[in-house]
């Protein structure tokens, strides 16, 4: 994934967090710490490529 992808990714992902936590959504913190781990996994994480033999 383009690193341009993933860094509007992790901003919509903060934003969201981000109102949903402001605006009182029920979850308390765990909101803002699953977004952060999200956040994380999109730039830690590679993507899976497939192999020259899978044609499933």
């Amino acid at each position: 994934m383009p690193a341009y992808l993933k860094f509007i990714i992790s901003v919509m992902v903060a934003m969201v967090a981000w109102a949903a936590y402001t605006f009182g959504v029920k979850g308390g913190m765990v909101i803002p710490v699953l977004a952060t781990m999200m956040i994380i996994a999109v730039w830690l994480f590679p993507e899976t490529r497939r192999l020259p033999g899978d044609d499933k």
